[in-house]
């Protein structure tokens, strides 16, 4: 039986850290994927087009049956499992190699966005299962994380319609929020929600039907 072929990205660090919870969640899962399931990890560059080419080349290399590419959100409190990309880049600060987009479409005359074709509510619902603060998000942001999410289910719609992909997005690690008193979360314990994620979204077709919207 051919196991399920999984690549999974995280990125490298940005804005002067050291290190990115993406990176090192999704190392600790490849290095103990879930049963049954064949995982690889990349990490992508934080730039802007560097990282979707990387991508669309680590998807023409191992040919996978589903793409969960991952980015860290300062802030945010839990694992988010991200709704949709729109196509715009618009950065708040300079990506790794100095570049700066504002109002600029990712993909020209492509649609305004994407939804991910993951069971987005069942990853969250599994996710929580294993006692890891997990909710849907309803903006992936504009910066490289949405434009890499965009490039990705772009690339899906029209080259490899076979493949299922998504986005989640990462809180900071505790060693990054010292001085800020802002939400952090463990890499092992990230490594646990994004390995009941892809779990889930390599076995379940259909969605939770379960409340996750947002008033604003």
């Amino acid at each position: 039986m051919t196991l399920p072929r999984i690549l999974i990205t995280g990125f490298e660090p940005f804005g002067g850290a050291d290190r990115n919870p993406s990176w090192d969640a999704v190392s600790l899962l490849a290095a103990a994927p879930p049963g049954g399931l064949d995982i690889t990890a990349v990490q992508l560059p934080c730039v802007f087009g560097d990282a979707i080419e990387e991508l669309r080349s680590a998807v023409l290399r191992l040919e996978p049956d589903l793409v969960i590419c991952t980015g860290q959100a300062g802030g945010r409190p839990d694992v988010t499992v991200e709704r949709v990309a729109v196509n715009i880049d618009d950065a708040p600060i300079p990506d790794n190699a100095g570049n700066q987009p504002i109002d600029r479409p990712i993909v020209e005359d492509g649609p305004a966005a994407y939804f991910s074709t993951l069971p987005i509510k069942a990853c969250v619902e599994a996710a929580r299962l294993e006692a890891v603060p997990t909710s849907v998000s309803q903006t992936a942001g504009t910066y490289v994380c949405n434009h890499v999410f965009y490039g990705l289910m772009h690339l899906i719609a029209t080259e490899r319609p076979a493949i299922r992909g998504g986005f989640v997005h990462v809180p900071f690690l505790p060693g990054q929020v010292v001085d800020n008193g802002k939400p952090s979360m463990a890499a092992s314990t990230i490594a646990d929600a994004l390995r009941a994620v892809v779990t889930t979204a390599a076995t379940v077709t259909a969605d939770a039907l379960v409340v996750g919207g947002a008033t604003h």
